[in-house]
C-alpha cells in the first residue's frame, strides 16, 4: 500500500520536477532532514506541514492523506483574461474571485452532501470531444439558450455572478460548472461559455501547470470555441463579396458572437478580412446591430439579451435541492438567499413545521 510519503513524491515529481527536496523543506517551515525522513516514512508529516504541502503543489489534501480524491474538492479548471494587444494571460482579481468560487462550492457542497445521495443531482454524461459532435448535442440555434442547453443536455451547470472578473470552469467533486462574470456582454457571454467549455472537454486543470502549459491549454480551449461558435464550413459557404451591414450584422446576432471576435476567425481561416468586416471591425458589436440589425419579432432583442447576461443566475436544479433540504431542516435559508441575491428574511420556503407547546404543561414541567 501506497504512503503518504510516496503520494508527496509523486505530486513533486508532478509540479515541481526541477526542485530541490531540501528547497521544498524550507518553503513549508521543514528541515531538509526531518522532510527527507517524513517522505521515507520514518516520521510522520504533521497537518500544517501537509496544509502547505498540498498549498505549494497545488494538491488534493485529501488525496495526499487518503490515497482517494476528495468527493467535494473545488477544482479551477480554466480561469482566462488575455491581452490581445500584449499577448499577456492572466487574473489580476484572482484572489477576490477566490472567495465567490469558494462560496459557490459551498453551495454544492450544501445540496449534495453526499455525491449521489440526493435523487435530483445533476446528471453528467460523457462531453462530446469535438466542436462538429457538441454542436449536435447542443442542437439549433444554442447561442441563445447557451446555459439552459449546456445544463439540460449535458449537466454542465451554468452561475452567473455579478463582480466576478472574468470566466472559470470548476470541477466541484462529480459536478462540472462554468461561472460566468454578470456584466451584460451577451456576446462576450457565449466566447467565455464555449472557451470554459473546452477547458472542460479537454479535461484542464491549473494543478502544477507550467506557463508554457497554460499557454497551451488557453490556445486549446479559444480553438475549440472559435470552431464551436464560428465553423470553417459556415464561413466558407458565406458570400462574402455580396454581404451588407444589414446582412453582416444578422450573421453576428444568430452566431452570438462580436465582430472583433470574428475579424480574428477569419483572419485565422481566410488569411484576409471581407471589405464589410473590415469596415466595421473598429467599431462595436451593439453600434452594428442597433444601426443595421431589425428584429422579427418587435421587440427590443438586443437590450433583453443584454439584460439577461448581466442577471444573477444559479441552476435551477441546484436551487431546487436547497429547498429540498431547507424543508427537510438539514440547511438554513443563508445560501440559497444568497444565491437569490436577497435578505435571507425575504426568501419565504417552506421549513419543518415546530409543534405548539401549551403554555400550562411547560410551567408543570419546568415547575418539576
Amino acid at each position: 500500500m501506497r504512503s503518504i510519503g510516496d503520494r508527496v513524491l509523486e505530486r513533486i515529481r508532478q509540479a515541481r520536477p526541477d526542485a530541490r527536496q531540501q528547497d521544498i523543506a524550507r518553503e513549508i517551515d521543514m528541515t531538509p532532514d526531518a522532510f527527507s525522513r517524513a517522505l521515507n516514512d520514518r516520521r510522520a508529516f504533521s497537518s500544517i506541514e501537509l496544509a502547505r504541502l498540498a498549498d505549494l503543489l497545488g494538491a488534493d489534501l485529501h488525496w495526499m492523506i487518503t490515497g482517494r480524491v476528495d468527493p467535494h474538492r473545488l477544482v479551477v479548471a480554466a480561469r482566462h483574461t488575455f491581452d490581445h494587444a500584449s499577448g499577456r494571460r492572466g487574473v489580476p482579481a484572482r484572489e477576490a474571485d477566490q472567495r465567490l468560487l469558494e462560496d459557490i462550492a459551498l453551495a454544492y457542497r450544501q445540496a449534495y452532501p453526499v455525491p449521489g445521495e440526493v435523487a435530483r443531482a445533476p446528471v453528467a454524461p460523457p462531453l462530446p470531444q469535438s466542436p462538429g459532435e457538441m454542436r449536435v448535442v447542443l442542437g439549433e440555434d444554442f447561442v441563445r439558450p447557451f446555459a439552459e442547453r449546456l445544463e439540460a443536455h449535458l449537466g454542465i451547470g451554468v452561475v452567473r455572478l455579478p463582480g466576478l472578473s472574468t470566466a472559470y470552469s470548476l470541477a466541484i467533486g462529480a459536478y462540472r460548472v462554468i461561472v460566468l462574470p454578470g456584466t451584460g456582454n451577451w456576446f462576450r457571454e457565449n466566447w467565455s461559455l464555449a472557451h470554459e467549455l473546452g477547458h472542460l472537454v479537454h479535461g484542464h486543470h491549473e494543478d502544477g501547470a507550467s506557463e508554457a502549459e497554460w499557454n497551451r491549454r488557453e490556445a486549446a480551449a479559444n480553438a475549440f470555441a472559435a470552431e464551436l461558435l464560428l465553423p470553417r464550413d459556415l464561413l466558407g459557404a458565406v458570400e462574402w463579396v455580396s454581404l451588407d451591414s444589414a446582412g453582416l450584422a444578422d450573421l453576428v446576432w444568430r452566431r452570438g458572437v462580436s465582430i472583433d471576435a470574428l475579424a480574428r476567425r477569419l483572419n485565422a481561416v481566410c488569411g484576409e478580412l471581407p471589405a464589410v468586416v473590415d469596415e466595421w471591425v473598429g467599431q462595436t458589436t451593439q453600434r452594428l446591430l442597433r444601426r443595421h440589425w431589425a428584429s422579427r419579432t418587435g421587440d427590443d432583442e438586443i437590450t433583453t439579451r443584454m439584460q439577461a447576461a448581466a442577471r444573477r443566475r444559479f441552476p435551477l436544479e441546484l436551487t431546487e435541492a436547497h429547498l429540498a433540504r431547507i424543508a427537510t431542516g438539514a440547511l438554513g435559508k443563508e445560501t440559497l438567499a444568497w444565491m437569490l441575491g436577497v435578505d435571507p428574511d425575504e426568501v419565504e420556503v417552506d421549513t419543518p413545521s415546530v409543534p405548539e407547546v401549551n403554555v400550562d404543561d411547560l410551567v408543570e414541567v419546568l415547575g418539576h
